[in-house]
């Protein structure tokens, strides 16, 4: 997250504060038009045979350096290296020495084993390069002891990147940081801090920030003190099939455009899916996010972030939109979320609830042209956020809270005869869930249960592309 907030001290004047006006100005940006992407290539074809296994290794390396014996045909690429690695008495040295003589194309097979990393391993202006382990429960990375600061693995301006088949553990900070690099796959990771929540956790387990042409698939995060994937500024994501548990937040889209978000399972993190615009961020705009087919399930993991924006999400938060544009969101199952499972709110909001301001006048602070529709709920809101409940359980009638939950906020510089254009409404086609608007602009002098002013359509946004990837 941007910046910091102190959620847990927030309700002895929260009363007093919701009937602050709200000042913070719009700026947005309407340009909806969708950059050509650059192709991910897809995974490395079994046919060729390996070619030279690199023997010059940089004067700081250990004595085991990475082995020479000829790989198996699934680390074999095209036009470039196969660099086996197996665990030695200096895991860092070794695979850092690996990385910085990498050359495009190399493939770096992490052997099956665990690897004890006292240090951090990075990459930088390689393309091309590709870090595969033999299965997320055979190839261990274990930062446990990792006595750096800084992430676990960074990678900085290195196109074409690959991570898959492997683990990362244990990290003091971030597991993996990729940033700026076109054509980003992790694929098949698991990130995971083994001792479940704890605010001394690292923040991100997946982290690609300020990327083009991103995939996330078939990944396992589970411990993250802010989010367990977190695609953040950043253009053309798919981020599918992985399971998010036990995070704050399980995956974070944050000023980011357009990307599709489908069939993972997140469950029993403190918010399930959260896709935020936030102030004093190089990247601004985040729009066009479609979050489909997933399965959000009993997040109910009671808040444990040590700070930042993350901290003022509410225990029980199935999905929120905060600050964001043209969001759909269709087919998912919400079930057994403590506290909602739609939450679509403004920053003016969020600045409420969580006591932080924005002094940037570029963020357009409200959540427009979101459309609900086609999702199943069963139960949630049996176990709000404690924090929460004695503001709002009598002003919302419950618990149980009702199911899709709005701020009623809107951008009076917008509105035409008290309605917002047809294209930034929040529109709700959901019969049989339980709603509430808030009407948090004027201290909740209106709540209302009424879908009847969201009864309305947005068309489809458009699936992702990301050419090589199906």
């Amino acid at each position: 997250m941007g910046y910091i907030g102190f959620r847990r001290s927030l309700f002895p004047w929260l009363g007093l504060a919701l009937i602050l006006a709200v000042g913070i100005a719009a700026c947005g940006d309407d340009n909806d038009g969708r950059a050509t992407p650059t192709p991910i290539p897809t995974q490395v074809p079994p046919t060729a045979t390996p070619t030279e296994i690199p023997t010059a290794v940089p004067t700081e390396a250990p004595t085991a350096t990475p082995t020479g014996t000829p790989a198996p045909q699934s680390c074999a690429p095209v036009d470039g290296r196969c660099i086996e690695i197996t665990p030695s008495a200096d895991d860092t040295g070794t695979i850092l020495a690996a990385l910085l003589d990498a050359q495009p194309k190399d493939v770096l097979l992490l052997k099956a084993g665990t690897y004890h990393m006292s240090g951090q391993i990075s990459l930088d202006g390689v393309d091309e390069v590709t870090l595969r382990g033999e299965g997320m429960d055979e190839t261990v990375l274990d930062f446990g002891t990792q006595s750096t600061a800084g992430e676990g693995v960074l990678v900085t301006n290195s196109n074409s990147f690959t991570i898959e088949d492997l683990a990362l553990v244990d990290g003091p900070s971030d597991l993996i940081k990729v940033l700026n690099s076109d054509g980003v796959v992790m694929r098949r990771v698991r990130a995971e801090w083994t001792g479940g929540p704890d605010p001394n956790n690292g923040s991100y387990g997946l982290y690609p920030i300020q990327c083009s042409n991103v995939l996330i698939e078939d990944c396992v995060v589970r411990g993250s003190s802010d989010a367990g994937v977190y695609v953040g500024q950043s253009h053309n994501i798919i981020v599918r099939r992985n399971q998010v548990f036990e995070n704050v937040a399980g995956i974070e889209i944050e000023n980011s455009q357009d990307a599709d978000v489908y069939e993972n399972n997140s469950h029993d993190n403190t918010g399930g899916i959260l896709v935020f615009n936030l102030p004093g961020l190089p990247v601004k705009d985040g729009r066009r996010t479609r979050v489909f087919d997933n399965m959000i399930v009993h997040n109910d993991t009671t808040n444990f972030a040590p700070g930042g924006t993350v901290q003022a999400v509410p225990d029980g938060t199935g999905m929120m939109v905060l600050a964001n544009d043209q969001v759909e969101v269709f087919n998912n199952t919400f079930k057994d979320n403590g506290n909602s499972a739609i939450t679509v709110i403004s920053f003016n909001t969020a600045a409420l609830l969580g006591g932080f301001t924005s002094d940037d006048p570029e963020l357009d602070p409200y959540s427009e042209g979101i459309f609900i529709h086609d999702n199943t709920y069963i139960g949630g809101g049996e176990n709000p956020d404690p924090e929460l409940e004695p503001v709002l359980g009598d002003i919302v009638g419950g618990p149980p809270y009702p199911q899709i939950v709005v701020d009623g906020d809107q951008d009076p510089d917008k509105l035409v005869d008290g309605m917002l254009p047809a294209d930034l409404r929040i529109c709700i086609q959901e019969t049989a869930a339980t709603f509430v608007n808030l009407d948090v602009p004027h201290a909740f002098a209106n709540v209302s249960h009424d879908l009847a002013p969201y009864d309305c359509t947005l068309d489809p946004l458009s699936p992702v592309v990301i050419p090589g990837v199906e």
